[in-house]
């Protein structure tokens, strides 16, 4: 059986293993035929202190003309970074219009991290990323964005996990089918924390944290759990299984030297 089309929205980033540069590799190499349309063309992480952005917007719309005039399908669309209000609502129209013909559509609503959203992010963004979450069947924001999207305070010290499922719900409310909530601590642990509109269930799954920052780490995390629930696994079990090959990943790569360059996944694709 063929493997179903997978179309990446999300940035393309030259130095480091971010954005798509992160899940491409991933996907190829099990089995995937994977397209791009890119939100922005970045230099490199943010974190080196000097970067150049290339806003893509208007090479965004005339493509998805293009594409539309030439009958392009896709089975499953996954979103990422976007650089406006402006691009999230182009986007937004294309994932409606591919969701009626059967697509699956993933969001990965990019804003922010510890509490805060990141350089740029506007209040107009977060706005535009909850029109995006409403079209979406899965949805995977972080704790810090899910609290955005839901108007939640963010707690340095996590939720209880009555806590976390009234997020769930609330996220939910917005039209998403079902929603993973990821790096968050759920009663002192860390944990992703999840509902299956399938199943019907809730779920928390804890993992052990490796200390230091790595980029593109959602990015892969994303990728794996779009493949696997795109094999036919459920939800929980594969972000069980997305969880536990990033963690591999980290592990193999927690020495590098400039961790700002993501892991170098295509020297791992083996752990996959």
């Amino acid at each position: 059986m063929s493997k179903k089309q997978i179309l990446l929205v999300n940035d393309m980033v030259g130095h480091s293993k971010v954005g798509m540069a992160a899940m491409l590799p991933v996907l190829s190499y099990l089995g995937y035929p994977t397209f791009s349309l890119p939100t922005a063309l970045v230099s490199n992480t943010f974190d080196y202190g000097r970067f150049s952005v290339l806003d893509t917007t208007e090479y965004l719309r005339q493509t998805l003309t293009v594409w539309q005039e030439l009958g392009f399908r896709c089975d499953a669309i996954c979103t990422g970074w976007m650089f406006s209000e402006e691009q999230a609502r182009l986007v937004v129209s294309y994932c409606k219009e591919q969701r009626k013909r059967g697509a699956m559509v993933f969001v990965d609503p990019v804003m922010g991290d510890g509490g805060r959203l990141y350089n740029g992010m506007t209040l107009e963004r977060v706005e535009a990323m909850r029109e995006m979450t409403a079209v979406a069947d899965v949805i995977f924001p972080n704790y810090t964005e899910a609290c955005y999207l839901t108007n939640r305070p963010f707690s340095d010290e996590g939720l209880s996990w009555d806590e976390a499922k009234a997020m769930l719900d609330e996220l939910r409310k917005a039209g998403c089918r079902s929603a993973l909530i990821t790096s968050c601590r759920i009663g002192g642990q860390n944990s992703v924390a999840g509902y299956s509109h399938v199943s019907g269930e809730y779920f928390h799954l804890e993992y052990d944290e490796i200390p230091g920052l790595f980029h593109g780490t959602g990015d892969l995390f994303a990728a794996i759990l779009m493949a696997r629930l795109l094999d036919g696994d459920d939800l929980k079990g594969s972000t069980r299984h997305a969880m536990d090959v990033v963690y591999r990943l980290i592990e193999r790569n927690k020495d590098l030297p400039d961790k700002n360059q993501g892991i170098l996944v295509e020297q791992f694709l083996d752990l996959l």
